[in-house]
């Protein structure tokens, strides 16, 4: 058996924490090229009737929650996205190395909380550009950092519902024991 070294550059669980850096990168990245294309342009069709990027500001949380509170709610929200990836970073250092999809769920909601955070401390708000609508019904624009966010969460609760099951102190799952 090869001896272990240690968790290294891009061992566990710092592929975790490149993970959240790769998801910030193509955040910033696509609210640059957003800004760049569509703030003083008309929104580009995707998919017509459907799917659309456009150019939107958020003053506020998610669907824009609290986006006319005076100010205030930007250092609010920046001090909940701190706190809470500190918890997230956390959680992810102390996972098992075994485990794969709990610590990729949490690197993406890592990811998605920094770069929505870099947004809203550099420039008092979040850039959103992903627009989904029918008819006369909308869904709130969003972004990449939202998209993380969103899958990690159902990624989570996926693991919570079907795949979470706690070992006892001698090793074998709760299944086992009751089998036993």
């Amino acid at each position: 058996m090869p001896e272990s070294r240690g968790p290294g550059l891009f061992g566990h669980p710092w592929r975790w924490y490149w993970l959240a850096l790769l998801v910030i990168a193509i955040d910033i990245a696509t609210k640059v090229w957003a800004v760049d294309e569509f703030r003083s342009g008309p929104p580009f069709q995707i998919i017509p009737g459907l799917l659309q990027f456009t150019y939107a500001e958020n003053y506020g949380a998610a669907f824009s929650f609290l986006a006319d509170a005076g100010g205030w709610q930007r250092w609010f929200f920046g001090v909940v996205a701190v706190g809470f990836s500190i918890m997230v970073s956390i959680w992810l250092w102390r996972l098992p190395a075994a485990k794969r999809w709990e610590p990729c769920a949490l690197g993406l909601i890592l990811g998605g909380a920094l770069g929505n955070l870099w947004d809203r401390m550099v420039l008092g708000y979040v850039r959103d550009f992903i627009s989904v609508y029918y008819n006369t019904w909308s869904f709130p624009v969003f972004n990449v950092a939202d998209m993380a966010i969103s899958v990690g969460a159902a990624m989570l609760v996926i693991e919570l519902l079907f795949f979470s099951e706690s070992d006892d102190a001698s090793g074998k799952k709760d299944s086992e024991v009751e089998k036993a």
